[in-house]
């Protein structure tokens, strides 16, 4: 398997719940508003000997001809969103699924931004996040997402296709995923945001973002010493100086 990460950059979030893009050159985060957090965006695309698989989808970020950076980004790897395959969403925050869908005019029409893939979320998920609604979720592109014939709803643990596992663990979000992709004794293992940066996973502590923080540190805590015994390598979502790893 290759895999490619997808970075979109590092971004300043405050109460307005609004991405603010930082560059750790020249900006300093205490002259953003009180409270602001730095987060990086990771997407990544695994390419397996039959699959293209897209793992979340970003913020949603266009270049100045309107191009998805996400789509830019497949393409310096030299893929493009037709060639993918599978859209494995770990949850449905804006942040992570900013990049569903795409604007096809001024007009406000969409459709979704990977044309032949499946697209997979937990169905409590969509659900919630139809009740939640902004800022936190899009409801306009979780519209587009929820009548498509492209979207495979899930429910609990299970195997898509050849390799590719996933299971319902409910730490960050209260219907959250993660994935594995395995493929002749390779395992990569996408843990969203319970698994989302490489020093998380080495300390233990209860994070006031995550619905369950509790479950989400155990969680992390079995992830990594099961990655220890059986090599994973890890995909980390929001760490862009380390975006893979296998424990050592």
């Amino acid at each position: 398997m290759t895999v490619y990460p997808l970075s979109e950059g590092a971004f300043t979030i405050d109460a307005s719940k609004r991405f603010i893009p930082f560059d750790p050159g020249s900006d300093r985060l205490e002259q953003r508003p009180k409270g602001s957090l730095l987060v990086e965006i990771q997407p990544f695309c695994v390419v397996t000997r039959s699959e293209v698989v897209v793992l979340d989808t970003g913020l949603g970020q266009k270049g100045p001809d309107g191009t998805l950076q996400i789509h830019q980004n497949l393409a310096q790897a030299g893929l493009s969103a037709t060639d993918v395959s599978w859209v494995l969403l770990s949850h449905l925050h804006a942040d992570h699924a900013g990049g569903i869908g795409l604007d096809l005019s001024t007009s406000g029409e969409q459709r979704l931004a990977f044309p032949q893939a499946r697209y997979c979320v937990q169905r409590q998920e969509l659900e919630h996040a139809y009740r939640q609604g902004g800022p936190s979720y899009h409801p306009r592109e979780l519209e587009v997402l929820a009548s498509s014939d492209q979207l495979l709803l899930l429910d609990g643990d299970g195997q898509l296709g050849t390799g590719i596992r996933y299971a319902r663990s409910g730490g960050h979000a209260p219907n959250h995923q993660v994935f594995w992709l395995e493929e002749q004794g390779q395992t990569l293992f996408f843990g969203g945001d319970e698994a989302p940066q490489l020093q998380q996973m080495k300390h233990r502590f209860i994070a006031k973002y995550d619905f369950d923080g509790r479950r989400a540190m155990e969680l992390r805590k079995a992830w990594w010493e099961q990655g220890r015994w059986e090599a994973w390598t890890f995909l980390f979502y929001h760490d862009l100086k380390s975006p893979t790893a296998v424990p050592g």
